[in-house]
């Protein structure tokens, strides 16, 4: 096919190949009819299909068709089931195929750097090994169904905060060991179709026109051979993307692309072939997977499935005294309170907002399952405030005095987490942590259902009884939850990311999200369960940390070294309780007498397996040479040093079952390493005094003249404009980190600007006070900001 992609393009002539660069419009590529080459359309769709219908507003927030919501990837990560994750993953691509959407934009892969990420919602894990594994997982599924995947954001795009242009220093071993680990997994073991490129740069460059990051690590060593799409109005200049291994621009810049690729052609900055290379990958992705047969989608298939991811991702936190489950002979009545049990949250704000299919509620799901005699509801708190009302405090205290046990309904609001938002702090909203302070008051047996996208504080942690971590749980949230709480599920999700006491234990603290338009990584490979065990650091609770209603049992533990940097594991897991249910069973490495600096542990391998009550199973792992390396600046490559590992074998990061020393060989017979940082690659960036493209409308609001056209931009916002998708304080805050230069990208086309005028308006405001562009600047603004 790529042979035939190749023969396409020699047959199109310069401008053609040039013009195939950018976008048709906002979702999709445009199309040339003498050569057969048809336009393709790519869709939001992390955790759920968001194809906007034929009208499709610039900021690509208007309402989508109707499509199942399921869990967002906070919450599928803690499943730790592939297989399932896989099938999630089937029924995502059936649903785009069903949709004529050729490439679904996702899963969402960054690293879960900072607790405070504002988008955490939307990725997997603080480790990489998980967070690889689970998005392989997912593209198998999508692309089974002849749907492209696109992997995002690539690479280290860890804060909404000037995500635009934010430059992430960070150091050769961290970006490998860490941040790029999360990406080459899939990359390898699924070969995604597409990558998108991330906003931000990355040690001064762009990682857009990032020639290290797009072609020496991402094509020739990894061996991707697909398309790299730039996240949308992640490009700077298209002929400097392009150069440096970017293949598609989206949206469509119009003309401004174009003439700058054909500019930088003429100027000898571009070569014919480089963009004959993006040409020919675009025109490969419109025919991989044609000839698949997608399954047919079922809604209401797709519906249940959702429901169970739900189940699997659900971490039982907390259930002293066995509490839950909540069954009728145990409990008479059963006090429901929370806004959140009626208007229930179950998915993040932004770009992965769903139009969902069938939502159900905590409410009516207890109802179900229970009677409504049975249930008694009181709302507690406004989900649209974070201001308690003495009035449902005091309904809900009533319900709390009358009940044999209350199930609490809390957690984050959209205000709280949301794409373009970073978060202050950890806390639940006030009202919130007031309701669980009075109702505890009252009622001794409370089990605190969480809703919320990413770690957080748990107020009343040691008081409450029982905490069960519900995520955002998608359209099918709510039944799943009540299938825990009742015992007709057996909860199995593991914590995905460490919950951690206060801000002052976020790894990233005082480096987060930066000064000056940089942020500095400083501290390196520590991050999330890596950095709280070499600080010796007590948490809530630690990374894959989750209880049963059963009981598991490690014992037989066996590792056999085969050869030189390899090994094999097996151990025997036991149910020894009397309820079915499934274990999340996780192998970490590590090194005894490491050259250099090294974590206490490492998660390098994981299963999930069923067992009956009474049953035992021996679970088997294969380790290679990568689950005992590290990456080795000095031959700029991964190095294993001949010594001891310790194997162990644990239900979380700090419950280990069983563990095991073996003497590891390795292949290099002398291996030199130093914990200096390195920098590959590194641009000098400064933010720099004057205005440039890259300046951020947020930059403008001090600027001398600048604030003029701060103003006129500010005051046009519309909060209105971006419907449920987005909380007002977030697209306030987006509009504030949007560059200049993605003003016109974003505006209408009847608003659109070319590069001529955005380069009038930065000299204008870059002039002296005697400069006669500096009276234009006004009616530019005004020209500009309609």
């Amino acid at each position: 096919m790529r042979e035939q992609a190749e023969r396409i393009v020699s047959q199109l002539t310069l401008d053609e190949k040039i013009s195939l660069l950018t976008g048709k419009d906002f979702w999709r590529t445009k199309s040339i009819d003498r050569v057969g080459l048809n336009s393709i359309m790519l869709s939001d769709g992390p955790h759920g299909l968001r194809k906007q219908g034929e009208e499709s507003d610039h900021l690509g927030l208007n309402e989508s068709i109707v499509s199942v919501c399921f869990p967002t990837a906070s919450a599928v990560a803690c499943t730790f089931n592939e297989e399932l994750v896989e099938r999630m993953g089937r029924s995502l691509g059936s649903n785009s195929a069903d949709e004529e959407v050729k490439v679904l934009l996702g899963p969402g892969n960054n690293i879960k750097r900072s607790p405070l990420c504002g988008r955490n919602f939307e990725y997997f894990s603080e480790d990489p090994l998980l967070a690889g594994k689970i998005t392989s997982a997912m593209i198998k599924g999508i692309q089974s169904q002849g749907v492209a995947c696109s992997v995002k954001h690539f690479a280290v795009n860890n804060q909404e905060e000037l995500r635009m242009v934010v430059n992430a220093v960070v150091d050769e071993r961290t970006l490998r060991e860490i941040y790029l680990t999360a990406f080459e997994i899939p990359v390898k073991e699924s070969n995604p179709w597409t990558i998108m490129s991330a906003y931000n740069r990355i040690n001064g460059i762009y990682a857009s026109e990032n020639n290290r990051l797009l072609n020496e690590i991402l094509r020739d060593e990894w061996g991707f051979d697909g398309l790299v799409v730039s996240d949308w109005g992640a490009v700077d200049h298209l002929y400097k993307a392009i150069a440096n291994g970017m293949d598609l621009e989206m949206p469509t810049s119009r003309e401004v692309g174009v003439d700058n690729v054909k500019k930088a052609l003429a100027d000898n900055l571009i070569t014919e072939e480089q963009i004959n290379v993006a040409a020919t990958n675009l025109v490969y992705l419109t025919s991989r997977g044609n000839e698949i047969t997608p399954d047919t989608f079922d809604i209401d298939q797709a519906h249940h499935l959702a429901r169970e991811v739900a189940e699997e991702a659900i971490v039982l936190l907390k259930n002293d005294n066995s509490l839950l489950p909540i069954t009728a002979d145990k409990y008479q009545s059963i006090g429901l309170i929370g806004g959140f049990a009626v208007t229930p949250r179950y998915q993040g704000s932004g770009s992965s907002r769903v139009n969902s299919y069938k939502v159900t509620t905590l409410l009516e799901s207890f109802v179900e399952t229970f009677g409504a005699k049975q249930v008694t509801f009181a709302q507690g708190y406004d989900v649209s405030t974070d201001v308690p009302s003495q009035t449902l405090m005091n309904q809900a205290i009533e319900v709390a005095k009358s009940s044999d046990v209350v199930v609490l309904s809390v957690g984050l609001t959209d205000d709280y987490e949301s794409e373009g938002l970073d978060r202050d702090h950890l806390n639940l909203p006030t009202n919130h942590i007031a309701l669980i302070e009075e109702v505890m008051k009252h009622n001794k047996n409370v089990v605190m259902v969480l809703s919320n996208g990413s770690a957080i504080k748990i107020p009343f942690k040691d008081e409450c009884p029982a905490i069960v971590e519900g995520w955002l749980s998608g359209e099918s949230g709510a039944e799943a939850m009540v299938n825990i709480l009742s015992g007709k599920a057996n909860p199995s999700g593991r914590l995905a990311e460490t919950f951690i006491l206060n801000e002052s234990q976020d790894p990233a603290a005082g480096n987060f999200p930066g000064t000056n338009h940089e942020v500095v990584y400083e501290e390196g490979i520590f991050i999330g369960y890596r950095a709280h065990q070499k600080e010796r650091n007590t948490v809530q609770f630690p990374f894959g940390f989750g209880l049963s209603y059963t009981n598991f049992d490690y014992s037989d533990l066996t590792v056999d070294v085969i050869g030189k940097e390899e090994a094999r594991v097996s151990v025997v897991i036991h149910n020894t309780g009397l309820v079915d249910g499934k274990e999340v069973i996780q192998l970490y490495v590590n090194e005894n007498n490491p050259l250099l600096t090294r974590p206490v542990r490492e998660l390098k391998r994981f299963d999930k397996v069923f067992l009956k009550a009474g049953e035992s199973k021996t679970v088997t792992f294969s380790l290679d040479r990568r689950c005992f390396a590290f990456f080795n600046t000095e031959i700029q490559d991964w190095s294993v040093n001949t010594g001891e590992f310790t194997i162990e074998i644990g239900k979380s990061c700090e419950d280990i079952q069983c563990s095991s020393t073996v003497h590891i060989e390795s292949f290099e017979s002398n291996v030199r390493a130093t914990d200096q940082r390195t920098y590959v690659g590194r641009e000098v960036f400064s933010k720099g005094q004057k205005v440039n493209r890259n300046t951020t409308v947020s930059d403008l609001e001090t600027h001398p003249t600048g604030r003029l056209l701060y103003n006129k931009i500010m005051n046009a916002v519309n909060p209105e404009e971006a419907g449920d998708v987005l909380c007002e304080k977030a697209l306030i805050s987006m509009i504030r980190d949007l560059p200049l230069r993605n003003l016109s990208l974003f505006a209408g086309e009847e608003d659109a600007m070319d590069e001529k005028s955005l380069d009038f308006i930065i000299k204008a405001m870059n002039a002296t006070s005697q400069d006669k562009l500096l009276g234009k600047i006004v009616g530019l603004a005004t020209r500009f900001s309609k």
